[in-house]
């Protein structure tokens, strides 16, 4: 395995102490990380899964767009903000392929970017989102 910026090991240790769901990839959106917390709502822990690569992540849950979003609404948060290089917050039907459990999640993700100005990767917190 390539050695990690120091940028992206300090991210994956903070997530490591929060209590808010976090997943954490690289610029290939591959997942390097998600703590405890997310692996409570994603059903399956990062020990048993490690690097969970873009096809893999698709077959353990499905994301459904937010139907009360507007046009821009409609993209893959994460992926906008690799590309875009910006912090987006969307509503997201996220379901988990594993036992058919579908729930209703807040997401926030935003880039990681070094003193260079290079994206290293992105940061998505998400939570439970109550009610309708």
């Amino acid at each position: 395995m390539a050695q990690q910026p120091v940028e992206m090991i300090l991210v994956r240790q903070l997530a490591g102490y929060l209590f808010v769901p976090v997943l954490v990839v690289d610029t290939t959106g591959t997942v390097v990380f998600y703590n405890e917390p997310a692996e409570r709502i994603l059903g399956v822990r990062f020990e048993e899964t490690g690097r969970i690569d873009p096809e893999e992540a698709d077959r353990l849950v499905e994301l459904s767009h937010d139907p009360a979003a507007g046009p821009d609404g409609d993209g893959r948060p994460l992926v906008t903000a690799l590309q875009q290089r910006r912090p987006v917050h969307a509503r997201r039907w996220l379901l988990r392929r594993a036992d058919r459990v579908r729930l209703q999640v807040e997401l926030t993700a935003f880039p990681v970017i070094d003193q260079e100005d290079r994206v290293l990767g992105a940061v998505a917190m998400f939570w439970e989102r109550p009610g309708p």
